[in-house]
Parts: structure tokens; sequence; C-alpha cells
């Protein structure tokens, strides 16, 4: 998932990032809504209120708002410069790093609420901005990484894209192109994943409360852990096959073949 980067990723390799991804996005979402009334994943509202507030005369909220964009603006900005800068020696190290950076953030704002939180503005707003920030570094992330196949954050231009693909599909010979199938694959992938991810965190917190964050934690864990497995899995077989044991094992099955 973490691994490959633009077009030498593979349709599997795209799905899976974006299924994880948006899971753990719809989690998050739903979380914030329970817990502080306002959306995490996604900036379309806040600019809205952003515009609301202006509009009335509202200077702090307006500025809160806009340094709520801005995190989740300067969350896709550091993914994108940590990968464009710390070179294709090591591309999954490389990757997983906003991934790891997410999940940093993720605990701090579940752990703050957990042990620290009193509920008051200025906890709320700073909260609020540490998990747009959050999402700003997954959807940097899995966009870059992709070309921009993958975000995982939010669904308004995702399913605007669907819409005009299904209306594609209307035609024989659009429905034969392997570009675009695997493209509304992707797209509909994302969408389950995201609102199965919502329902999920609703169900959760109603048992486990502020644990909901850990567990989301968690699914971003396997993301950083199912290439690593890969890794070491490869790297084992690639040791066997040069042991002077096994290379002539492997040998000899060459020769019979």
């Amino acid at each position: 998932m973490l691994r490959k980067y633009s077009s030498s990723r593979s349709l599997k390799d795209n799905i899976k990032l974006g299924v994880l991804t948006a899971y753990c996005a719809g989690m998050v979402n739903v979380i914030s809504v329970i817990i502080f009334f306002a959306f995490t994943s996604n900036v379309t509202g806040h600019y809205a209120v952003l515009a609301e507030e202006l509009s009335k005369g509202n200077w702090y909220q307006a500025g809160v708002v806009a340094v709520w964009i801005m995190l989740f603006c300067f969350g896709g900005f550091i993914s994108n410069l940590i990968i464009i800068n710390l070179g294709r020696r090591n591309s999954y190290l490389t990757h997983g790093i906003p991934i790891l950076l997410e999940m940093v953030c993720l605990i701090i704002t579940g752990s703050y609420i957990q042990f620290y939180y009193h509920e008051t503005l200025v906890e709320t707003e700073f909260l609020v901005g540490l998990m747009l920030f959050a999402m700003g570094l997954q959807n940097g992330l899995t966009a870059s990484i992709s070309n921009s196949a993958v975000k995982t954050t939010h669904l308004t231009g995702l399913t605007t894209d669907l819409g005009m693909l299904l209306s594609m599909f209307t035609q024989r010979r659009f429905r034969k192109k392997k570009q675009l199938v695997e493209k509304a694959k992707i797209q509909v992938s994302i969408m389950l994943a995201y609102v199965t991810g919502g329902v999920a965190a609703g169900l959760i917190y109603n048992t486990v409360a502020y644990n909901v964050f850990y567990i989301t934690c968690g699914f971003l864990l396997l993301v950083l852990l199912y290439d690593y497995y890969r890794i070491t899995v490869v790297k084992f077989v690639f040791r066997r096959r040069q042991s002077p044991r096994y290379s002539y094992v492997y040998s000899e099955k060459n020769d019979n073949t």
C-alpha cells in the first residue's frame, strides 16, 4: 500500500490503501461530530461557515475557522513535502511518516479528551484544529502517492466523479474502457469504506467512549504493518534462496522442471 508511487501502483494497491484510510476518516469524522459537533475530515462546510461569520462581522469566529482550514491545508503541505524531499531510496519509510504523524495527532486528541478535557471553547477549537491537521496529512499522503487517484477524507468530488462515470457507463463503448472501470471500483470502495467506518465509530463509541481514537489508530497501524510484513517476507525468501543450502534445492527444482 505504501511502498509504490504514482503510476507504479496497481488497482489493488489503491483499493487497499483507499479502503483502510477512508474507513479511518469516516471514523474520525463521526467521532468529532459526536464530541465536538464539528466535521473534521473535510473543509467544504468550514468555508461556508467562514463566509457566514465574515458577513456577520464575527472576526474571532471567522479567524478560528480560517485557522482550521489552513491546518487542513498545512497537513497536505507537510505530507507532500516529506514525500518529495526524502527521496525514493526507502519509499515505505517516507510514505509511512505522514501516517505516523496522523496517529500521533489522534492519540494526543484521544488522551487529552479522556484525561484533561473540560469542554471549554478554547480546548474544543484546538482539538478540532488538530484533527483537521491529521486529516490533511492523510489526504495529502493518499493523493500524492496515488497521483490523485485516491482521496479519502471527503466525498464531494468523489460523488460527483462517480455520478459522471455512471452516466458514461450507459454507453457500451465506455463500459469497455479498463481505466474508467478501475476508477469506478476505487471510488465505490472508498465511499463504502468511509460510510462503514462512520457507522462503526458511532456504534463503538457507545461502548468504549473516547477509546475509539485508539481503535482508529489501530487501523492506521495496520496500513503501516501490512507493507512491513511484505517487505520482511520478501527479504526472508531472498536470503533463503541466496543461502548455499537452499540454492542447491532451488537449482534442483529448476533442473527438474
